[in-house]
């Protein structure tokens, strides 16, 4: 029975779409069958594993709106044991679509019954946003991973997450766990940096990931080549660190 992690925050540039592309990279390359799930309408992470975006012709939209099935909307990336089901940028009507719908937070949790034994681990890149989008990730999720970023405004919306992430317990989605916090873009160079780091570990201490992910240039570079971090450079400081929140993880849940 396969996990599904959904990577969210409704602040845009903490690292979702960069931790949803390297968390199922490194889950590949520990040899876990990982399914990513693109709910962006800005399609980063399929770009950013190699698909290209303009032809995708079944992607998340038709699986939400029940047009079609995700074992027709699968695509292999270029990354080892990281099948995607990608997004294009008509995602973005998507929450126009489904507001008359009936159970239309459970769009996706429907849609992802006939593929949830397939995977050991099925990831979903949130939008920026607290929309249906989010909702229907938050919905058919097991557990959360929340990025956060290693800056000033850093905490600034994280209330309004787990409001909504309790919201979902109660109405939705009863077994929706928090996976944990992921603090990302870390300088040590920085107090700023140090400084955020010890008020989010002593507010939430171990709801937070031992895993820091650092700032690094290669993790920024990779997505234009349409690649992971593991692919891109192996022996980066990004690539270490997305391995070691896979281990992480996976221990987690062993």
């Amino acid at each position: 029975m396969g996990k599904i992690i959904a990577i969210a925050n409704q602040k845009g540039g903490v690292g979702k779409t960069t931790t949803s592309i390297n968390l199922a990279a490194s889950l590949g390359v520990l040899e876990q069958k990982v399914l990513l799930i693109d709910a962006d309408p800005q399609a980063n992470a399929s770009s950013g594993l190699g698909i290209d975006v303009d032809n995708v012709e079944i992607g998340t939209y038709q699986i939400l709106e029940h047009s079609n099935t995700p074992e027709e909307a699968i695509v292999k990336s270029s990354a080892p044991n990281v099948d995607v089901i990608p997004a294009h940028i008509d995602l973005v009507a998507i929450e126009i679509e489904l507001v008359d719908k009936e159970n239309r937070e459970y769009m996706l949790k429907q849609a992802l019954a006939s593929v949830k034994d397939k995977y050991d681990y099925i990831i979903i890149d949130c939008a920026p946003s607290l929309g249906l989008l989010t909702l229907n990730a938050l919905t058919s999720a097991d557990s959360v991973v929340i990025p956060i970023q290693c800056e000033y405004f850093a905490l600034e919306g994280l209330g309004k997450l787990l409001n909504t992430i309790k919201s979902v317990q109660k109405i939705h989605n009863p077994e929706l766990d928090i996976e944990g916090l992921l603090l990302t873009m870390y300088d040590s160079r920085l107090r700023l940096s140090n400084q955020v780091v010890e008020e989010v570990q002593k507010h939430f201490n171990n709801m937070v990931f031992e895993t820091i992910i650092q700032r690094n240039t290669k993790l920024s570079e990779a997505p234009s080549y349409g690649e992971s971090i593991i692919n891109y450079d192996a022996t980066s400081k990004g690539a270490a660190n997305y391995l070691s929140l896979a281990h992480e993880i996976i221990k987690k849940n062993s």
